[in-house]
């Protein structure tokens, strides 16, 4: 008799482009979920299908990034994810709009990293729970744990595409700590700290402008 392996726990990561800062903060989130039971992928709500991450983020990756190229979202993803993470309020309203029944799993990944935060204080993850039923345990208590996060705390992650090196670090760097503090919560070690290297300007494969 054999055993049919768990379903694993979907994580969607959205922004524009699916170049710049989704794939980031996909990488990370793999990288720190592997071997768990959780699946990270990403997607752009206009995104530029076939593209490779931004050369100047994945100079800033300490870890594999995505296999997986550019791709639009569309509302398949969103139905089977578990946890929607976005980069800005304005995307969370492009994927509630798209599947108006992922509201109550779809957050900003600055407001889901402070919500992990504050149900690890308040205990809400059950011992020993596997990195999925954690986040699940986090989504579930979502609402009332929002009371708990500091007044005028940030939502966004600014698009750094076609703007400079430091930009892109920074985005960076706001996307890592997000990503640490939600793999803390869930119990996963995440990756050692993000590098700062320059890389050159993103261009698409055509050489017009596009957006992460």
């Amino acid at each position: 008799m054999t055993t049919e392996a768990p379903v694993p726990f979907e994580v969607l990561v959205v922004c524009t482009g699916n170049i710049c800062r989704s794939p980031a903060a996909e990488a990370w989130l793999a990288a720190g979920l592997a071997g768990s039971d959780v699946r990270v992928s990403s997607a752009g709500l206009h995104a530029c299908t076939g593209e490779p991450i931004a050369e100047q983020m994945a100079r800033l990756l300490d870890v594999a990034p995505p296999r997986t190229p550019a791709r639009q979202l569309g509302a398949a993803l969103v139905a089977r994810a578990g946890l929607v993470l976005t980069m800005t309020r304005d995307q969370r309203r492009g994927v509630v709009t798209l599947v108006p029944a992922a509201v109550r799993r779809t957050f900003t990944l600055r407001e889901f990293a402070d919500l992990a935060g504050a149900a690890r204080a308040e205990g809400v993850v059950p011992a020993g729970a596997t990195p999925g039923r954690a986040l699940a345990a986090v989504v579930t208590a979502a609402p009332r744990l929002r009371p708990l996060r500091p007044a005028g705390a940030p939502d966004d992650v600014e698009d750094p595409h076609g703007r400079d090196d430091e930009v892109f670090a920074r985005v960076a760097a706001e996307i890592r700590e997000s990503v640490d503090r939600v793999l803390a919560t869930v119990r996963a070690p995440g990756p050692d700290r993000v590098g700062t290297g320059p890389g050159p300007l993103c261009v698409t494969t055509g050489g017009s402008a596009a957006r992460g």
